[in-house]
């Protein structure tokens, strides 16, 4: 009995002192002067908890908004996921994230990435990713952009003509990412065969959910999924490379085709991309152009069912455009998509209520923003939702109203689905077009409603339709 108590007693010691260590070290990380008002929350695990159920009960902006009006602060200071942070909001907020682009502020991503992208241990990811900035532009500036108009909208025809038609019912989420999925297949690696897209699709997925996940990695978990699933990408786009370095050779493919064609080429200081960097690159630019587009996608059919003025108004712009192509050339062009003016506010409309997740940064170094001071080091995040559903930038947030883009538009750094500045996506033109290219197509073929009445919108992290937006179609007369 005595050896019981004495073994109770060292057993509570030693996790007393334990406890206190993790409490010291987490304490420890909020010691620097002048921080921002906030809280660390419990030791470790921080406010992680109170973000994450929020974001289940589809409110993640609830635990942003609530902290910035609570503390009256344009910043203030939380630890989520482990890591001390400053989160940044409003117009300044955003100016300031996307002017200090390298200078006090760099991208940051979990090191549990490095096991879905093993290139990022040979080179940082965050090396591949600037090295592709430079990289993207040219293949998607707008006189890039011009040629794939009539092969997305051809591609569109096919998507809605195999999964729309004929069916009374459909779940738009899972329908839209094949859509987006396939244009990213074609963009990126000239791949338009179906079979050969839904052999990339499965694993994909896989990949995608493993990415935003606990990054626990023990079987069966999200992310050994996604390690293994990446894998096997991975080796279908070695084989995929070295079969386009053969054509490239004999002139069977051309140089500015696609990315992939694009990446293969030197840089302009002689380099070569390794295969294992431009396989890695690919994957994540599929994820990137995947799965926040798709949602997109989803949304817009959300809203277009629920406010039948607005889906009447775009069906009233898409017919038009229709009804100027001459017999046997009815496949949309640049000028078309110019012409959507309504139908693009309606989609940023959707983007200002349904903005992708925080995106995340680290300082580089000690600065200074709005009279606190943020250390070395520290996750600095920022909150498009911030200024989105502010009404000192947009009058009645919650209200659906695209006139708000019309004339001038929103006041800079308010509206920022794609970022800004230096960090502006370099994706947003190519998001554009598959966005109208898609509104357009569904529109014209159908007219719809809700399935569910009321869906709530899930976060993880991304936000995502919990049911999937399904929906009745009514075919348009001919």
């Amino acid at each position: 009995m005595q050896n019981f108590f004495l073994n109770l007693l060292l057993a509570v010691f030693f996790i007393t002192f334990f406890i206190s260590i993790i409490v010291y070290k987490h304490r420890s990380k909020f010691k620097h002067p002048n921080l921002p008002p906030g809280s660390s929350g419990l030791p470790y695990i921080g406010e992680t908890l109170e973000l994450l159920l929020t974001g289940c009960k589809g409110h993640p902006q609830k635990f942003f908004l609530d902290r910035k009006a609570k503390y009256a602060s344009e910043v203030f200071k939380t630890n989520l996921f482990c890591q001390p942070a400053a989160v940044l909001c409003g117009a300044a907020g955003n100016r300031f994230l996307f002017s200090n682009k390298n200078k006090v502020l760099k991208a940051w991503y979990p090191d549990f990435v490095c096991k879905i992208f093993p290139s990022s241990v040979q080179r940082p990811l965050i090396e591949q990713v600037d090295r592709l900035r430079t990289l993207l532009p040219e293949l998607l500036r707008p006189d890039a952009l011009k040629r794939y108009v009539g092969i997305f909208d051809k591609a569109a025809g096919r998507h809605f003509a195999s999964e729309w038609e004929n069916k009374k019912v459909v779940v738009v989420f899972p329908l839209a990412k094949r859509f987006t999925f396939g244009l990213a297949c074609s963009l990126f690696l000239s791949i338009e065969d179906p079979d050969h897209i839904a052999k990339l699709a499965s694993p994909f997925n896989l990949v995608v959910s493993g990415i935003f996940s606990i990054p626990i990695d023990l079987p069966g978990t999200p992310l050994s999924r996604a390690i293994k699933a990446s894998t096997i990408i991975r080796t279908e786009l070695f084989a995929i490379i070295k079969q386009r370095k053969k054509d490239l050779a004999k002139g069977k493919a051309s140089p500015k085709q696609d990315i992939l064609s694009h990446m293969l080429a030197c840089d302009e200081k002689g380099a070569f991309m390794s295969e294992l960097d431009i396989a890695d690159t690919i994957l994540a630019l599929l994820a990137s152009a995947h799965e926040s587009t798709s949602a997109a996608c989803a949304f817009i059919v959300k809203y277009l069912a629920e406010l039948p003025l607005i889906y009447n108004a775009v069906y009233k712009e898409q017919m038009k455009i229709s009804e100027t192509k001459a017999p046997g050339d009815d496949l949309l062009n640049w000028n078309d998509i110019q012409n959507m003016t309504y139908s693009w506010n309606v989609i940023r409309e959707v983007l200002r209520l349904c903005p992708t997740f925080p995106n995340v940064r680290e300082a580089i170094h000690d600065f200074d923003f709005n009279g606190f001071s943020i250390p070395k080091g520290w996750k600095v995040y920022w909150n498009a939702n911030s200024t989105h559903r502010n009404p000192e930038y947009f009058p009645e947030p919650e209200r659906f109203d695209p006139s708000r883009f019309e004339g001038t538009g929103p006041a800079p750094y308010t509206f920022v689905p794609f970022g800004g500045g230096p960090m502006m996506c370099p994706g947003q033109g190519f998001a554009r077009l598959e966005m109208l290219i898609f509104m357009h197509n569904l529109v014209k073929r159908f007219k719809f409603d809700k399935f569910v009445a009321e869906e709530k919108i899930m976060f993880s992290p991304m936000p995502i339709p919990e049911k999937g937006v399904p929906i009745r179609l009514f075919p348009h007369r001919p």
